[in-house]
């Protein structure tokens, strides 16, 4: 907890950007070593300039690290470094990964094997369709989803991949405490508890334009490649399938009406060679191999009864003989055995010859 107030304190100091950020835990070991050292040190880091340096001497970092994660645990969220296991390890490899992400939900192994669904903000009745049919596709063959979380496209997206019952990651492009747009509130819920809602901007960062374009290099980051399903010539779409392009991700297209403006930006893509997209099985033949090493999603635990808590407590690693677990229960034989068979069943228990069980 210690580190992390570090972690977060050189992230929100004013003029560290991503990159400088990771030049100075480059050079000082550790966030907390670049508080410690002198501005002759600091100096000395490619990209430090005199501004830079008295930010860094006179920014009450502890102060406003600590404000940030009290406001950050109030809402049930918390903060993945590079450091962390769960950091995606596909945006660790882009040029410019953000040292940390808001997280709202989990990030799971199988994200690894993300793909990302972009669009319009003002899609067509056959944008929003086709979004929600290959996010659902995507969703049913256990391939995380990853949008934007805004309107139109994005939202059919995430709402394919949740009929799916499958995995989706929505990236903001403002603070992970404020709902834009706030029509999606629900969409955001929902997300978060069937998958993540994820940020690399501080609390209370409002959703400012500019904030869009950087997020999107995140979009992509995470993912193993884009499909662009429909946008004009000036889409934020086309931004984020310039940025997969640069990272070496895919970029997949849907072709849309030739005389539609709001497919001029997706045809141009395939035109440019973009990989059309017609169905879902287009976009799974092309990333096979890399879905082939992603960890299979891990199946639900179904919750265990009060009777079978007890009785799993009861054993240990080394194999136990019924009578002693009966006993210990304070319930009929029968219904030990009945709940034993069950522990069982549900892999939690293994029984040996005579009569001999022992917990998994």
């Amino acid at each position: 907890m210690k580190d992390l107030y570090s972690w977060v304190g050189l992230s929100m100091t004013p003029g560290v950007g991503g990159v400088l950020f990771r030049r100075l835990v480059e050079a000082f070991g550790s966030p907390e070593g670049v508080f410690k050292v002198s501005p002759k040190d600091l100096a000395r880091v490619e990209g430090i300039g005199p501004t830079v340096i008295a930010s860094l001497r006179r920014f009450d970092w502890k102060n406003t690290a600590e404000k940030e994660l009290r406001s950050l645990e109030k809402i049930g969220a918390r903060i993945l470094t590079w450091d962390d296991g769960e950091y995606p390890p596909n945006l660790k490899q882009i040029y410019d990964p953000p040292p940390l992400l808001y997280v709202l939900g989990r990030v799971a192994p199988q994200d690894r094997g993300s793909i990302a669904v972009v669009g319009s903000r003002y899609p067509t009745t056959y944008g929003k369709m086709a979004a929600e049919r290959i996010a659902l596709g995507l969703g049913k063959l256990g391939v995380t989803v990853v949008s934007g979380l805004a309107r139109g496209v994005d939202a059919s997206a995430h709402q394919g991949a949740l009929a799916a019952g499958g995995r989706t990651i929505g990236v903001l492009g403002c603070g992970i405490d404020i709902i834009y747009p706030p029509e999606n509130r629900d969409l955001f819920d929902r997300v978060a508890s069937q998958g993540a809602v994820i940020s690399e901007f501080p609390l209370k960062t409002p959703p400012d334009s500019d904030h869009f374009p950087i997020r999107n290099r995140i979009i992509s980051g995470i993912s193993l490649g884009v499909v662009v399903v429909e946008a004009t010539l000036r889409s934020g779409s086309l931004i984020t399938a310039r940025f997969a392009l640069e990272q070496g991700r895919e970029v997949y297209a849907l072709p849309g009406n030739v005389d539609s403006a709001r497919s001029e930006g997706t045809n141009r893509l395939i035109k440019q060679g973009a990989k059309l997209v017609l169905q879902v099985e287009d976009i799974v033949e092309e990333i096979l191999p890399h879905l082939q090493q992603v960890p299979p999603p891990e199946p639900p635990k179904p919750k265990l009864s009060g009777e079978e808590e007890k009785v799993l407590s009861l054993l240990e690693r080394e194999a136990m003989h019924i009578d002693p677990i009966i006993a210990k229960a304070g319930l009929s034989s029968s219904k030990v055995s009945a709940v034993l068979l069950s522990l069982e069943l549900a892999g939690h228990v293994k029984q040996l010859p005579g009569m001999r069980f022992l917990k998994i």
